[in-house]
């Protein structure tokens, strides 16, 4: 096997894990902040606005972090194990370190999505017409 195999698997392994990476950070800056939209005919806006207060308590009991954790752990095998795979100790330990970070990232994406989801159900519970 020739010297440049290696390193285009190399590269081409580094540069996947990247792009997950990146899609995943992409991924969760798309949903912070974002409120739910309903529909306020007829709705008493004081009121919604404690409700949402509310909905949002209820929501910050998603833990984020647990989810990041077991993420991380997860993109850490399976990057070092792909890495293993195509190279050697060192690619494995490249790729469990952006595996990581990855599997983190997506872990708290998942955990905001989990969030956004609870307060949805919440105001729905409450009588208001979620629209997103």
């Amino acid at each position: 096997m020739s010297k440049s195999l290696p390193v285009l698997l190399n590269t081409f392994l580094l540069s996947s894990l990247l792009t997950l990476l990146l899609t995943a950070c992409s991924s969760i800056e798309e949903l912070t902040g974002n409120n739910p939209i309903i529909d306020t005919q007829g709705v008493n806006l004081a009121q919604y606005d404690a409700d949402l207060l509310q909905c949002q308590n209820y929501a910050n009991e998603v833990a984020i972090a647990q989810k990041a954790g077991s993420g991380a752990v997860t993109g850490a095998v399976v990057g070092g194990v792909f890495g293993a795979v195509v190279g050697n100790s060192n690619t494995a330990k490249k790729g469990a370190g952006i595996g990581a970070i990855g599997g983190g990232a997506r872990g708290v994406g998942e955990g905001i999505r989990e969030r956004e989801r609870v307060i949805k159900r919440c105001l729905i519970g409450r009588g208001y017409r979620v629209l997103n």
